[in-house]
């Protein structure tokens, strides 16, 4: 007899849950519709446990979104994750947004990016190069 296999479940908390975590003891924060515990990285944080305790309890994509953190600080938050917001609670923009990120950390959607991050500065290197001559050649 086969035995069904059972799909890990979600932790899902409210966002009055998480506001109860807010103190070095325990610090739990919302970044797209996912909770995490990052108490054990406070000390960690390259921009020092203040910035984190700032958002402690609450939403933090927005601060997080803001200092535009790299794909390689988005995989780390990974094993903090301790689960998602209940449904109800969820903001609809982050859903997107999350989905966004994610799939752009796992490579699906890389491709547009690698040439821009290469493009502009040869871009402006040409230019400067343009404007040099220009002005060496007139003088």
């Amino acid at each position: 007899m086969a035995t069904a296999s059972t799909a890990p479940t979600t932790n899902t908390y409210t966002r009055l849950e998480v506001a109860k975590h807010k103190d070095t003891k325990e610090t739990w924060i919302i970044i797209h519709n996912k909770v995490y515990d990052v108490t054990k990285f406070l000390n960690e944080h390259p921009g020092g446990e203040e910035v984190i305790q700032e958002q402690s309890g609450r939403d933090a994509t927005e601060a997080f979104e803001d200092v535009g953190h790299s794909s390689d600080a988005r995989q780390m938050m990974e094993p903090y994750q301790i689960g998602e917001l209940v449904k109800e609670d969820r903001t609809k923009s982050d859903d997107k947004k999350s989905e966004d990120w994610s799939n752009k950390s796992n490579g699906k959607d890389n491709s547009s990016d690698s040439w821009r991050s290469w493009l502009i500065p040869v871009a402006l290197g040409v230019l400067a190069t343009l404007v040099y001559r220009y002005f060496i050649s007139s003088h």
